[in-house]
């Protein structure tokens, strides 16, 4: 089985991100055989500042690796590297109704929220196609809000198997798991949107600072609460033991607590679960070498893939012999 999965390159990681689906594509990397790239041309709907796109991209590629994402295990590129994947968006826009793309919800609400409305962002679903069927993926995992491009991925693929036989896999979704609760600094879901996030690899001391001035109620520190619900035994759930959550919820339920005891619980659980992590990012950035001898590596690899997909849709097509 082959799983692929995209991250695009549009800012720093946060809690949300890695419970919420980073966490969950790199425990897939133990599948046959998986590639993961750093979506950089889907960024180029938004980023205009080339410094920031390659900065971002650098760092999402250091984020993977400090992760837990093995290149010996899994294909690591940024999509940019595969020109193969460019010219097969192109045959795939060529068979793709315009009422597909029109029927998405996703380029609606991105534009209703003020983004450029450009061929980019209303195609964008043709080259996530293309990212996909590159590399005959089986299985792509994707949030609940993605279902619908995979649907579409079929769609296209279907389209054109139908017109020229049968070149393309039809993936399917593989929907994450989003059970984790992740609560932002202010009790809402934890978004870039709402400004309420704390990055996987910020510094420690300001992102000791933001934990504690995560936003609580006024109950006083005598009455028991019940953490079902709380916000900060959520945050904490995610990083400690199955007795340390225990011993927390028992603590809610007596009561005679501060909020603030959470909070530094919080930090010192949080910083110790990703210390790892930020070792190993501390010691890739050291080692600019490393990184982008395993993105070569990882855009060779890749395009030998697409490039065996594409001359297939090429030849069934007609384009060549």
């Amino acid at each position: 089985m082959r799983v692929l999965s995209g991250i695009q390159p549009t800012g720093r990681p946060h809690w949300g991100n890695y419970f919420g689906a980073i966490q969950q594509y790199i425990d897939l990397q133990h599948e046959d055989e998986s590639y993961y790239f750093v979506a950089n041309l889907h960024a180029m709907t938004t980023i205009r500042d080339k410094e920031v796109m390659w900065a971002h991209t650098y760092d999402a590629a250091l984020d993977l690796l400090a992760l837990g994402l093995d290149p010996n295990k899994a294909t690591l590129f940024i999509q940019s590297d595969v020109p193969e994947v460019s010219e097969l968006c192109w045959l795939l826009l060529s068979v793709t109704p315009m009422g597909l793309l029109e029927r998405c919800v996703s380029y609606k609400e991105k534009v209703s929220k003020g983004l450029s409305s450009n061929a980019g962002l209303f195609t964008y679903p043709v080259l996530q196609a293309a990212d996909i069927l590159a590399y005959d993926a089986d299985i792509v995992p994707v949030g609940e809000d993605q279902v619908q491009h995979i649907e579409v991925c079929r769609d296209i693929a279907g389209s054109f198997n139908h017109l020229f036989g049968e070149v393309f896999v039809l993936p399917k979704a593989r929907v994450l798991d989003s059970s984790a609760k992740v609560p932002g600094t202010d009790g809402q879901k934890m978004s870039k949107s709402y400004g309420n996030t704390i990055e996987l690899f910020e510094d420690l001391k300001p992102q000791r600072k933001k934990i504690m001035r995560i936003q609580t109620d006024s109950r006083p520190m005598e009455e028991p609460k019940d953490p079902e619900g709380d916000h900060l035994f959520e945050l904490y759930s995610l990083f400690a033991s199955e007795p340390e959550i225990a011993e927390m919820a028992t603590t809610y339920r007596q009561g005679g607590f501060g909020y603030g005891a959470v909070k530094k619980a919080i930090a010192d659980v949080s910083e110790s679960y990703f210390a790892e992590a930020r070792a190993r990012r501390e010691a890739l950035v050291a080692e600019p070498e490393t990184v982008h001898e395993i993105l070569a590596d990882g855009a060779r690899r890749a395009r030998k893939k697409a490039g065996e997909v594409l001359l297939r849709a090429q030849q069934a097509s007609g384009l060549k012999r």
